[in-house]
């Protein structure tokens, strides 16, 4: 495992010799992309404020809670265990706090218990799509995004059932 971890300094020292093989300006090049850079910054700030405070005001106001316990007995007809139903609604919306719950799952029932194996695949197989979908649309023009966000949180919720159900086996 030790040379594993010089895998991403050897490609930058590679890369660096490789820049001064070909003459290239480096220090140059480097604030020419951070001046590229500032500009789509300023323009991602709004959404994923907008997106964080979301979030946010979906797990204070109890609508996860509420939502958790609707969709509890869907979740478990499906095949999901009801322990991870709110794990599931969460991770759409956020990465830390879908983490946070993840860490509570595996401490109450164990790490090597069927609960905590479906949480940790769905932890892994799921994406913050609504954080995503802020800094992919944040510079296109035309925002339609109904669409890309409906098929990936169907995507993500077919892979939860899926991963559930691989579970069940291993």
């Amino acid at each position: 495992m030790k040379y594993v971890a010089l895998v991403i300094p050897a490609l930058f020292l590679a890369l660096f010799v490789y820049a001064l093989v070909r003459r290239v300006k480096l220090y140059d090049c480097f604030t020419d992309g951070v001046k590229e850079a500032a500009p789509l910054v300023l323009s991602l700030f709004p959404y994923l404020a907008a997106i964080l405070m979301l979030s946010e005001l979906f797990e204070r106001s109890g609508l996860s809670a509420g939502l958790t316990s609707f969709l509890s007995p869907a979740f478990k007809f499906l095949g999901i265990p009801p322990e991870i139903s709110k794990l599931v609604i969460m991770k759409p919306f956020s990465g830390s706090g879908s983490t946070a719950l993840l860490s509570e799952i595996l401490s109450t029932y164990g790490a090597d218990s069927y609960i905590a194996r479906c949480a940790c695949v769905s932890y892994g197989s799921s994406e913050t799509v609504f954080y995503i979908s802020a800094v992919y649309f944040a510079g296109v023009k035309n925002k339609k995004l109904v669409k890309p966000v409906l098929i990936a949180l169907f995507a993500n919720f077919v892979t939860v059932v899926f991963g559930c159900f691989l579970c069940r086996f291993l």
